[in-house]
């Protein structure tokens, strides 16, 4: 897996024939003391620039998405298998791309989980 990592995000490209599966992502963020929760919207949809006080995961598992951080003026194209590691406070939007996408997004145990599908 090739990394792109700077302050604000950490980007993990997937390298290899399979693409992880959704088993594999999931476990890997419980691995790390993450719930993971999955959701998926249709093309184009905006998620809105927000940041949080806690750190999280987003895992693409089909599709793509765009990440977007104003701060730094970065954008991150994630594709299946890509994941994105976001700083806690970091100011971030997603895009989701032009086929829909489906992502695994880890949160902090104790955090509540949010909704699965729909967002």
């Amino acid at each position: 897996m090739a990394k792109v990592s700077n302050q604000v995000m950490r980007v993990v490209r997937w390298r290899g024939g399979n693409h992880p599966t959704l088993d594999l992502m999931k476990q890997t963020l419980e691995q790390h003391g993450l719930r993971p929760f999955k959701w998926s919207n249709h093309a184009n949809y905006r998620y809105g620039v927000r940041s949080h006080g806690y750190a999280k995961t987003i895992y693409c598992v089909e599709g793509g998405v765009e990440c977007f951080f104003p701060d730094t003026r970065e954008r991150v194209q994630l594709r299946a298998g890509d994941r994105v590691d976001i700083a806690r406070g970091v100011r971030h939007g997603i895009t989701v791309g032009l086929n829909g996408a489906t992502c695994l997004e880890g949160t902090p145990i104790g955090r509540p989980a949010l909704a699965t599908s729909g967002r």
